[in-house]
């Protein structure tokens, strides 16, 4: 197997990513079909995390403490308790939580907070050391991994994809996997009917230094606008803008200043800690902001691709449909309503998540 990436493996969307596993706070009216699919995914996880640990020997940091969302003032309330609601009506293991009760949690939440819901099963993992790891993983499974090299073209005869074309010149190949996330559609060879919908959607983040030994929060904190992940080296990393921007990299006052107000509202004592890091990332948006898995329309080339604000929480149950999909060519029942295929007879628009909230 020989794997191409247009830069260092990992250092994508992964690299820019929050690494939250979320498939229950993060459900929204309208996103009910995903929900399987993610909680089946997210139930993979701790093995997964396991696995590829110990195939490269490389701390991926799953950690299982949970994922809070803050209600700050009444209005907050309002909007907390419908997707509360909501969320609950679909079976999912939520608690709701006075103000009290979230901040014996998480002390630092400001006073005066109006309420919070907790979600156990809801983790996260460190997206930079998964990319990390699972680089070591497949090099130390046989993959032969090829950083820094584009794919310019897939070479398509006879109906069939038969292989790839790089500066390395043309390798063959007996079945090609698609999966260049936001840059999907500027691969050369696939012809227009095929391409996969997927667009860049930008987002902003940044992350603060805390104090490692007695750092200001251990949950995933899910906000009003956007949210704070704590790392065991004592990063706190605050995301995110969601733009439909293209593939503009550029940090921006407004959005940086959106960043730390909306987590300077919630948690005060923020504002003595130093920034370390700021960073734009693009997400791979599909037109209906679900994955695009499995087949393409044309013989043995596969798409893995428009995983949006899910990728990281997607990876094991991706990969898992994937190879399945390669040796058996048949889907998995969880993701036949995600095949590329759903969009053949549709017509072009932009996702309906283009102002909604962030991704991981």
């Amino acid at each position: 197997m020989t794997v191409y990436d247009r830069g260092e493996a990992g250092r994508g969307a992964s690299w820019a990513a929050a690494g939250m596993l979320a498939a229950a706070v993060e459900t929204e009216p309208g996103e009910e079909p995903l929900l399987p699919l993610a909680l089946e995914s997210q139930a993979m996880w701790p093995d997964f995390a396991r696995e590829v640990e110990a195939a490269s020997g490389v701390s991926v940091e799953y950690r299982g403490e949970g994922t809070m969302v803050v209600a700050l003032n009444r209005d907050d309330a309002a909007q907390l308790r419908h997707s509360y609601e909501f969320q609950k009506g679909l079976g999912l293991d939520l608690h709701w939580l006075n103000a009290a009760e979230a901040r014996e949690r998480e002390p630092h939440l400001k006073p005066g907070l109006a309420a919070a819901v907790w979600s156990p099963r809801d983790h996260q993992v460190e997206n930079r050391q998964l990319g990390r790891a699972l680089a070591l993983a497949a090099r130390g499974a046989g993959v032969e991994l090829i950083e820094h090299c584009p794919v310019v073209e897939i070479v398509i005869a006879g109906g069939r994809a038969s292989g790839v074309v790089t500066e390395r010149g043309r390798d063959p190949a007996d079945v090609v996997v698609l999966a260049a996330g936001a840059w999907s559609r500027e691969i050369g060879g696939i012809p227009p009917a095929h391409l996969p919908p997927v667009r860049p959607i930008k987002g902003q983040m940044l992350a603060l230094q805390m104090d490692k030994a007695a750092p200001l929060l251990r949950h995933v904190l899910w906000l009003p606008r956007g949210y704070l992940v704590p790392r065991l080296d004592g990063r706190l990393v605050i995301g995110a803008t969601v733009e439909e921007r293209g593939f503009d990299s550029s940090l921006t006052a407004g959005g940086v200043f959106a960043l730390i107000e909306g987590a300077w509202r919630a948690v005060p004592s923020i504002e003595e800690l130093p920034i370390t890091e700021m960073w734009v990332g693009f997400r791979p948006g599909s037109r209906d902001d679900a994955p695009m898995l499995g087949p393409s329309g044309i013989d043995r080339l596969v798409v893995a691709t428009g995983h949006h604000r899910n990728g990281i929480l997607l990876t094991p149950v991706s990969a898992a449909v994937i190879s399945s999909y390669i040796l058996t060519n048949k889907l998995p029942e969880s993701a036949r309503p995600f095949s590329p295929e759903r969009f053949a007879a549709l017509p072009a628009r932009t996702g309906r998540l283009a102002n909604a909230r962030a991704a991981r």
